[in-house]
Protein backbone atom coordinates (compact mmCIF):
# COMPACT_ATOMS: atom_id res chain seq x y z
CA UNK A 1 0.00 0.00 0.00
CA UNK A 2 0.93 3.92 -1.05
CA UNK A 3 2.28 5.55 1.67
CA UNK A 4 2.47 9.49 1.41
CA UNK A 5 5.17 11.45 2.92
CA UNK A 6 5.12 14.92 3.61
CA UNK A 7 8.46 15.89 3.60
CA UNK A 8 10.65 16.64 0.44
CA UNK A 9 12.73 14.16 -0.81
CA UNK A 10 16.55 14.93 -1.52
CA UNK A 11 15.96 15.06 -5.08
CA UNK A 12 17.67 18.15 -7.16
CA UNK A 13 15.27 19.42 -9.36
CA UNK A 14 15.11 17.36 -12.78
CA UNK A 15 16.88 18.57 -15.88
CA UNK A 16 14.76 21.66 -17.08
CA UNK A 17 12.87 22.29 -14.16
CA UNK A 18 14.07 25.21 -13.26
CA UNK A 19 13.69 26.96 -16.73
CA UNK A 20 10.18 25.56 -17.14
CA UNK A 21 8.16 26.04 -13.83
CA UNK A 22 5.39 23.65 -15.69
CA UNK A 23 8.28 20.86 -15.48
CA UNK A 24 8.34 21.28 -11.92
CA UNK A 25 4.82 21.54 -11.30
CA UNK A 26 4.82 17.80 -13.42
CA UNK A 27 7.44 17.01 -10.51
CA UNK A 28 5.88 18.05 -7.87
CA UNK A 29 3.76 14.64 -7.38
CA UNK A 30 7.03 12.19 -6.94
CA UNK A 31 6.52 8.59 -6.78
CA UNK A 32 10.01 6.90 -4.61
CA UNK A 33 10.79 3.16 -4.30
CA UNK A 34 9.35 0.92 -1.19
CA UNK A 35 5.79 2.50 -2.35
CA UNK A 36 6.59 5.92 -1.20
CA UNK A 37 4.64 8.78 -2.06
CA UNK A 38 5.50 12.79 -1.85
CA UNK A 39 3.01 15.65 -2.73
CA UNK A 40 4.94 18.43 -2.46
CA UNK A 41 1.31 20.44 -3.42
CA UNK A 42 -0.21 18.15 -0.84
CA UNK A 43 -1.59 20.88 1.52
CA UNK A 44 -2.37 24.46 1.10
CA UNK A 45 0.62 25.02 3.30
CA UNK A 46 3.12 23.03 1.27
CA UNK A 47 0.96 24.36 -2.49
CA UNK A 48 1.40 27.96 -0.72
CA UNK A 49 5.44 27.05 -0.25
CA UNK A 50 6.04 25.41 -3.89
CA UNK A 51 4.26 28.74 -5.32
CA UNK A 52 6.24 30.77 -3.34
CA UNK A 53 9.62 29.20 -3.97
CA UNK A 54 9.25 29.35 -7.92
CA UNK A 55 8.03 33.27 -8.09
CA UNK A 56 4.06 32.56 -8.06
CA UNK A 57 2.62 33.96 -4.73
CA UNK A 58 3.87 35.77 -2.10
CA UNK A 59 4.81 33.63 1.41
CA UNK A 60 1.84 32.66 4.17
CA UNK A 61 -0.65 34.16 1.33
CA UNK A 62 -3.57 31.75 3.40
CA UNK A 63 -3.81 29.31 0.80
CA UNK A 64 -7.22 27.54 1.15
CA UNK A 65 -7.88 23.77 0.46
CA UNK A 66 -9.82 24.79 -2.77
CA UNK A 67 -6.78 26.91 -4.19
CA UNK A 68 -4.35 23.78 -3.57
CA UNK A 69 -6.95 21.51 -5.30
CA UNK A 70 -6.95 23.90 -8.60
CA UNK A 71 -3.26 23.86 -8.45
CA UNK A 72 -3.28 19.58 -8.24
CA UNK A 73 -5.73 19.52 -10.64
CA UNK A 74 -3.57 21.28 -13.28
CA UNK A 75 -0.62 19.56 -12.13
CA UNK A 76 -2.61 15.76 -13.17
CA UNK A 77 -3.39 17.73 -16.67
CA UNK A 78 0.06 19.44 -17.50
CA UNK A 79 1.36 15.44 -16.85
CA UNK A 80 -1.29 13.68 -18.86
CA UNK A 81 -0.01 16.48 -22.05
CA UNK A 82 3.45 15.63 -21.09
CA UNK A 83 2.65 11.80 -21.46
CA UNK A 84 1.33 12.16 -24.60
CA UNK A 85 3.92 13.97 -26.02
CA UNK A 86 6.65 11.71 -24.84
CA UNK A 87 4.40 8.79 -26.02
CA UNK A 88 3.40 10.61 -28.93
CA UNK A 89 -0.15 10.29 -28.79
CA UNK A 90 -3.13 12.33 -29.07
CA UNK A 91 -3.50 14.58 -26.00
CA UNK A 92 -6.74 13.95 -23.81
CA UNK A 93 -9.41 16.38 -24.78
CA UNK A 94 -10.10 17.39 -21.15
CA UNK A 95 -6.13 17.98 -20.35
CA UNK A 96 -6.17 20.07 -23.27
CA UNK A 97 -9.28 21.88 -22.07
CA UNK A 98 -7.76 22.29 -18.23
CA UNK A 99 -4.71 23.98 -19.69
CA UNK A 100 -6.84 26.41 -22.21
CA UNK A 101 -8.95 26.92 -19.20
CA UNK A 102 -6.10 28.48 -16.79
CA UNK A 103 -4.54 30.29 -20.08
CA UNK A 104 -7.76 32.87 -20.23
CA UNK A 105 -8.87 32.99 -16.51
CA UNK A 106 -6.54 36.02 -16.34
CA UNK A 107 -6.07 39.15 -18.46
CA UNK A 108 -3.00 38.73 -20.02
CA UNK A 109 -2.42 42.38 -21.32
CA UNK A 110 -1.83 45.13 -18.46
CA UNK A 111 -4.82 47.45 -18.50
CA UNK A 112 -5.35 50.70 -18.98
CA UNK A 113 -5.71 52.37 -15.58
CA UNK A 114 -6.07 56.71 -14.52
CA UNK A 115 -4.26 58.48 -11.57
CA UNK A 116 -6.14 61.90 -10.75
CA UNK A 117 -2.66 62.29 -10.02
CA UNK A 118 -0.43 61.26 -12.87
CA UNK A 119 -2.55 60.71 -15.64
CA UNK A 120 -3.04 57.02 -17.44
CA UNK A 121 -0.84 53.94 -16.87
CA UNK A 122 -1.30 50.16 -17.50
CA UNK A 123 -0.82 47.18 -15.04
CA UNK A 124 -1.83 44.38 -14.32
CA UNK A 125 -4.80 43.39 -12.32
CA UNK A 126 -3.48 41.38 -9.40
CA UNK A 127 -5.56 41.46 -6.14
CA UNK A 128 -5.15 38.81 -3.60
CA UNK A 129 -7.76 36.63 -4.77
CA UNK A 130 -6.72 35.99 -8.18
CA UNK A 131 -2.93 35.10 -6.98
CA UNK A 132 -3.52 31.79 -7.67
CA UNK A 133 -5.31 32.47 -11.13
CA UNK A 134 -2.00 34.11 -12.26
CA UNK A 135 -0.01 31.33 -10.67
CA UNK A 136 -2.27 28.92 -12.93
CA UNK A 137 -2.57 30.97 -16.20
CA UNK A 138 1.06 31.41 -15.64
CA UNK A 139 1.82 27.79 -15.43
CA UNK A 140 -0.56 26.95 -17.85
CA UNK A 141 1.13 28.99 -20.91
CA UNK A 142 4.43 27.91 -19.31
CA UNK A 143 3.50 23.95 -20.11
CA UNK A 144 1.71 25.68 -23.56
CA UNK A 145 5.30 26.89 -24.29
CA UNK A 146 7.33 24.13 -23.51
CA UNK A 147 4.81 21.52 -25.28
CA UNK A 148 5.67 24.19 -28.49
CA UNK A 149 8.99 25.48 -28.46
CA UNK A 150 12.25 23.79 -29.42
CA UNK A 151 12.65 22.09 -26.18
CA UNK A 152 9.59 19.95 -26.47
CA UNK A 153 11.94 17.05 -28.48
CA UNK A 154 14.09 17.31 -25.23
CA UNK A 155 11.06 16.13 -22.87
CA UNK A 156 11.23 13.10 -21.94
CA UNK A 157 10.26 10.41 -18.50
CA UNK A 158 12.63 9.12 -16.55
CA UNK A 159 13.83 6.28 -17.28
CA UNK A 160 14.40 4.37 -14.03
CA UNK A 161 11.72 2.84 -12.70
CA UNK A 162 9.08 3.75 -10.16
CA UNK A 163 10.24 7.12 -10.82
CA UNK A 164 7.51 9.37 -12.65
CA UNK A 165 9.31 12.83 -12.82
CA UNK A 166 9.79 14.20 -16.60
CA UNK A 167 12.79 15.86 -17.48
CA UNK A 168 14.71 17.19 -20.46
CA UNK A 169 16.85 15.18 -21.91
CA UNK A 170 20.60 16.20 -22.48
CA UNK A 171 22.73 13.81 -24.48
CA UNK A 172 21.37 10.27 -24.18
CA UNK A 173 20.70 11.00 -20.53
CA UNK A 174 17.35 10.17 -19.46
CA UNK A 175 17.26 9.83 -16.05
CA UNK A 176 16.21 12.69 -13.69
CA UNK A 177 19.09 12.49 -11.45
CA UNK A 178 22.11 10.41 -10.52
CA UNK A 179 20.76 8.59 -7.53
CA UNK A 180 18.07 7.03 -10.52
CA UNK A 181 20.81 6.84 -13.11
CA UNK A 182 22.51 4.59 -10.75
CA UNK A 183 19.29 2.55 -9.84
CA UNK A 184 18.53 2.10 -13.75
CA UNK A 185 21.97 0.97 -13.71
CA UNK A 186 22.11 -1.48 -11.12
CA UNK A 187 18.80 -3.08 -12.22
CA UNK A 188 20.65 -3.81 -15.17
CA UNK A 189 23.66 -5.37 -13.85
CA UNK A 190 21.15 -7.40 -11.78
CA UNK A 191 19.55 -8.46 -14.76
CA UNK A 192 21.94 -9.69 -15.99
CA UNK A 193 23.55 -11.88 -13.27
CA UNK A 194 19.91 -12.93 -12.94
CA UNK A 195 20.03 -14.13 -16.83
CA UNK A 196 23.37 -15.59 -18.13
CA UNK A 197 22.48 -14.95 -21.71
CA UNK A 198 21.71 -11.69 -21.03
CA UNK A 199 23.47 -9.01 -22.99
Amino acid sequence: MDETATEEPALPPAPGAEQYPSLSLANSAIALPGGRFVDLLGTPAEANQWLTRHGLAPVDVGMREMCATQLRALREQVRALFASRVAGLPALPAALQAVNDALTRVPTAPLLHWDEKNGPYRAMPHPTTEIVDHALATLAADAAELLTGSDAERLTACGSAPCNRYLLRRGRRHWCSTRCGDRARAARAYARRVRPGAD
